[in-house]
């Protein structure tokens, strides 16, 4: 299985490429890959930071890619809660995504981020 990188998933959400944006649409339609959750992150800060998309655009078009049979995700189930989590609070993603490793792997986490900590408080 093929692991796909943050400018490929980018190429395919955004279509602003003509040439890369059509090859990232065959890689990403055709046969088995993996996107690793340090991608999902890093597509999400790309996304909001550069591309100013907002959560629920972010939210709308990763979940796009996760619905995909032929797309699997490292810690699916983590990135699915993350996802849900982003587009309900005001908490950046890499703090949903610890949220979920505590609510599905009851993962303790310590942190000093009091927003962070008060949400994993209500756990």
């Amino acid at each position: 299985m093929k692991i796909i990188d943050t400018n490929i998933v980018l190429r395919y959400l955004l279509n602003d490429h003509e040439e890369l944006s059509k090859k990232a649409v065959e890689i990403i339609t055709t046969g088995e890959a993996l996107i690793l959750s340090q991608v999902v992150a890093e597509v999400v800060y790309v996304l909001k930071g550069v591309y100013n998309l907002e959560r629920q655009e972010i939210v709308e078009a990763l979940m796009s890619v996760v619905k995909m049979d032929n797309i699997h995700f490292e810690n699916e189930d983590i990135i699915n809660l993350a996802l849900s989590e982003y587009a309900s609070t005001s908490l950046d993603f890499v703090d949903t995504i610890l949220i979920g490793y505590r609510k599905i792997e009851g993962r303790e986490v310590i942190t000093f981020d009091k927003k962070l900590n008060k949400r994993l408080a209500e756990i």
